[in-house]
C-alpha cells in the first residue's frame, strides 16, 4: 500500500515497521520512501510517500492500528502513543484502495466521490467474506450486483459506490485482493439498436486524432476489407485496398459465406484495438497508424494449398508497389486446419520466413522463386497461432490446446506469432444464470492452439497473447461462446449493424499487429526485428501463468509450458517507452556469424550499469531481461528440413558474463561452446542457471 506523509515532515521509518510481530499477518515493512514533488488529485499532495509491504490479508488490522489512535484518550501531556508516526501520516484509506487498483491509472474515478461500477475482487479466506461485503454494502448504500462467479482462491462481483464509500470498511479492506472498473462488454454495444451504434460511432469519432500520411499501416492479409466503414475510412484510402486477383474485388467476402466479414473485423481491431473501452470512455483517441488490405481468399472456393507461399508473397508485393516507402505490419490470421507438419517448415511457412528476410520474389515465374537482394528490406509478420476447432472445445481445455499444434503457416521462425489468452469472466446476460466462463481469469483462451507437441528442434510457438475471448459452459456437457466474454470491433455491414462481436487467435493476431504499428510509429528507426523484440521484451506472464511457471518441475517443465504461454503477454506502454524501475538499452546491429562455413563475428556489449543505483538497494533481487530478434536466412530445400541447423542457417545466441569471470574467460568459453556447436558436439553448462 502507499501511504502519502504530511509534506512538512518526514517518515519515522521505524516506528511505521513492524517486522517482529508473532502474528505474520501483522508483519508490516517499509520497502522504498519517495519524495512526491507532483500535486494532483490521484497522487494526493505533494511530500514523501512510503511503499509499504503488509501481507496478504493484513490491511485491516494495519488500518485499525490508525483507528484505534485517532480514538484513544491522550496523556495527561497532551501527547498519544505513536503520536510521532501517525500524526505524520495524511491518508491512508483512499491510498489503499488505490494500491489494490490493477486496472489502468487513467480509469480510475477523477474524484473520491464518483459514483462508478467496480469489478471487486475478494480474497476466499473464512468463507464469510461475501457476507462482509454485502452487510457493508447495504449499511453504506452500495449497490451490489446479484451475479458473482468464484474461483478457487476468489470471489469476483460488481459494486457500484464511490471509492469514499468503498474504502471505508476496515473488514471489506482486508477481504480485498484488487479492485478494477467494472467493464462496458461486445454485448451492451451489439445489443444497441442502429441508431444508437451510430451515435456511439459520432461520438468516438469526434474523439479520434488520425496519424499523418507518413505513418507506418497494419497491412491485414485476409478476406478484404470494407472500408465505407465509419471508423475505417479515415484510415484506409481505396488505393489502399488490393486483391490478389482483380477480378474479386476489395470487398470483404472472401473465403466464401463462411469467413465474410472477417478480415473487416481484423482491421477494426488492428486499428483501435477491443472497441469496448474506447466506446466507454470520454478521452481522445490518438491513432499513430493507419491501414492496408490485400484480399487473399477467393469470394467461392478456396486457393490450391500449395500455391499459399506464392499467393502471400504476391500479397506482400501489391501494397509495396503501392507505396515503396512505407513502414508496414503484415498481419494475417488465416491459417491451414491440417497440423501433420508438426512445426517442420512447409512452403508456406518458408515463404514467411524468406519474405521476412527480406527477399524478393522473380514475378516472371508465377511461383516460389525468390531473388537474393543485397538491398532488400526485412519485414515483420504477425500470425495467427490457430484455434481449437469449435467442435473440439473441452471442459479440460489446457489439455485440449496442449494437443493441438499450430496452425501452418505459424510455425515460421521469423513470424510473430499470436496465442490467445483471456481477462474475461464477467457475466451480465440474466439468460446465463448458472453458467461459468471455461478458462480461469489470466489464462490461455480454450481457442488458442500451442506447440506442446512440437520435436524439441523446432520453434516455441506462440510468441505472445493476446485477449482472445473466453467461452461459458452449464458445468454439464455444453460449451458456447458467449457476448460478454468476446471482443467487440468493426462489421462488415455496417448499414445494418455496425458492430460484430469476434474473438479466438484472430481478433489477438490483430491487437499484437496494432502494437508492432504503434511500436513503429514511436520509433520509425527500428527494423521489423527491432520491433518484435521490444514487444516480446514488453510480454510478461500473467500472475497465474507466473504460478504455473513457478511451480513446475525443472527446466523441461517450464520449456513446455513456454510453449503454452509463449513469453507472456506485451505491453505498448513497456514496449514504448521505460518505465521508472525497468529501463530498456536497444542495440540494434548487424553481424556477419560465418565466412566460408568458418565462424567470424562475435558481438560483445559492456551494459552501462547504474552501479550507484544498484549499491543502493543492498540485498535485494532485481531482474536483468535479455531478448534477442533476428530474422534466420532459410533453407526451403526439403532436405534441409530435418534439423533447425541446416533450415535456419546460422543460429544466434547469447551469454551473460558470470560474476567472478574475467573478460578474458568469459571470450575463452563462448569460443569453445561455439566450436563445440559448429562440431555438432553442442552441450548444456550445467553450472549456468
Amino acid at each position: 500500500m502507499e501511504v502519502p506523509i504530511n509534506p512538512s515532515w518526514e517518515l519515522a521509518v521505524s516506528s511505521l515497521e513492524n517486522r517482529r510481530h508473532k502474528d505474520p499477518l501483522k508483519h508490516v515493512e517499509v520497502v522504498a520512501v519517495t519524495d512526491q514533488a507532483r500535486v494532483d488529485e490521484a497522487s494526493g499532495p505533494a511530500g514523501q510517500r512510503a511503499t509499504v509491504f503488509v501481507p496478504d490479508g493484513g490491511a485491516g488490522h494495519f488500518l485499525k492500528q490508525l483507528e484505534k489512535y485517532a480514538l484513544a484518550t491522550p496523556k495527561k501531556t497532551g501527547e498519544r502513543r505513536h503520536e510521532n508516526l501517525y500524526d505524520r501520516i495524511a491518508q491512508v484509506r483512499l491510498a489503499t484502495l488505490r494500491a489494490m487498483w490493477t486496472d489502468r491509472d487513467d480509469a480510475y474515478p477523477d474524484s473520491d466521490e464518483e459514483v462508478i461500477w467496480w469489478e471487486i475482487w475478494l480474497r476466499r479466506t473464512d468463507g464469510d467474506e461475501l457476507a462482509r461485503l454485502h452487510e457493508y454494502a447495504a449499511m453504506a448504500e452500495i449497490r451490489l450486483s446479484e451475479r458473482r462467479i468464484q474461483f478457487d482462491d476468489r470471489i469476483v462481483t460488481l459494486a457500484c459506490g464511490s471509492a469514499r464509500q468503498l474504502s471505508a470498511s476496515l473488514d471489506v479492506l482486508g477481504d480485498l485482493a484488487e479492485v478494477r472498473r467494472a467493464k462496458e462488454t461486445a454485448a451492451f454495444f451489439t445489443e444497441e439498436s442502429t441508431k444508437d451504434q451510430a451515435e456511439w460511432v459520432d461520438n468516438l469519432t469526434d474523439r479520434t486524432q488520425h496519424p499523418t500520411k507518413d505513418a507506418p499501416s497494419v497491412c491485414v492479409l485476409d478476406t478484404g476489407v470494407n472500408r465505407n466503414h465509419p471508423l475505417l475510412a479515415p484510415a484506409l484510402a481505396s488505393d489502399d485496398c488490393h486483391a490478389i486477383d482483380p477480378t474479386w474485388g476489395t470487398h470483404d467476402n472472401g473465403g466464401g459465406p463462411q469467413m465474410e466479414g472477417h478480415g473487416t473485423e481484423m482491421a477494426g481491431l488492428a486499428l483501435y484495438g477491443d472497441l469496448v473501452p474506447a466506446l466507454a470512455s470520454n478521452t481522445p483517441v490518438q491513432l499513430h497508424h493507419g491501414l492496408e488490405s490485400v484480399k487473399i481468399l477467393p469470394p467461392s472456393g478456396a486457393n490450391d494449398p500449395d500455391l499459399y507461399g506464392a499467393l502471400t508473397a504476391e500479397a506482400v508485393s501489391r501494397p509495396e508497389i503501392q507505396a515503396p516507402a512505407r513502414r508496414r505490419v503484415f498481419a494475417m490470421a488465416v491459417t491451414t486446419t491440417d497440423t501433420r507438419d508438426d512445426g517442420q517448415p512447409t512452403s508456406w511457412s518458408s515463404a514467411i520466413d524468406a519474405l521476412a528476410a527480406g527477399r524478393s520474389f522473380d514475378p516472371s515465374s508465377k511461383g516460389l522463386v525468390y531473388v537474393d537482394d543485397d538491398a532488400a528490406t526485412p519485414r515483420l509478420f504477425v500470425v495467427s497461432a490457430g484455434n481449437v476447432d469449435p467442435g473440439a472445445l473441452e471442459f479440460a481445455h489446457l489439455d485440449r490446446s496442449d494437443t493441438e499444434p499450430v496452425h501452418d503457416p505459424a510455425q515460421a521462425w521469423n513470424a510473430l506469432t499470436v496465442g490467445a489468452y483471456t481477462d474475461k469472466v464477467i457475466l451480465t446476460d440474466p439468460n446465463l444464470k448458472g453458467w461459468c466462463p471455461l478458462a480461469a481469469p489470466g489464462d490461455l483462451s480454450p481457442w488458442s492452439t500451442t506447440s506442446m507437441t512440437f520435436a524439441r528442434q523446432w520453434p516455441s510457438k506462440p510468441d505472445i497473447l493476446m485477449e482472445g475471448g473466453n467461452v461459458v459452459h452449464d458445468g454439464a456437457n455444453t460449451i458456447l461462446p458467449c457476448d460478454d466474454l468476446c471482443l467487440l470491433t468493426t462489421n462488415y455491414k455496417p448499414a445494418e449493424k455496425i458492430f460484430v462481436q469476434t474473438w479466438a487467435t484472430s481478433a489477438a493476431t490483430a491487437q499484437a499487429a496494432r502494437i508492432c504499428a504503434s511500436v513503429s510509429a514511436a520509433y520509425p528507426s527500428l527494423s521489423p526485428e527491432a520491433i518484435r523484440g521490444l514487444v516480446v521484451h514488453s510480454a510478461e506472464w500473467t500472475p497465474l501463468m507466473r504460478a504455473r511457471f513457478d511451480a513446475a518441475n525443472g527446466k523441461r517443465a517450464r520449456a513446455l509450458l513456454a510453449r503454452r504461454y509463449g513469453f507472456g503477454v506485451p505491453s505498448l506502454s513497456r514496449a514504448s517507452r521505460s518505465a521508472d524501475d525497468a529501463v530498456t538499452l536497444l542495440v540494434q546491429d548487424s553481424i556477419h556469424p560465418f565466412i566460408e562455413g568458418k565462424m567470424r563475428e562475435i558481438h560483445l556489449h559492456d551494459l552501462p550499469w547504474p552501479r550507484a543505483a544498484l549499491a543502493s538497494l543492498g540485498g535485494i533481487d532485481v531482474r536483468l531481461r535479455v531478448t534477442l530478434s533476428y530474422f534466420v536466412e532459410p533453407n526451403p530445400g526439403r532436405r534441409g528440413w530435418q534439423t533447425k541447423h541446416r533450415y535456419q542457417s546460422h543460429g544466434l545466441r547469447f551469454e551473460v558474463k558470470r560474476p567472478t569471470e574475467s573478460a578474458e574467460h568469459f571470450h575463452k568459453r563462448l569460443n569453445k561452446a561455439a566450436l563445440e556447436e559448429d562440431a555438432d558436439r553442442s552441450k548444456v553448462d550445467g553450472t549456468d542457471d
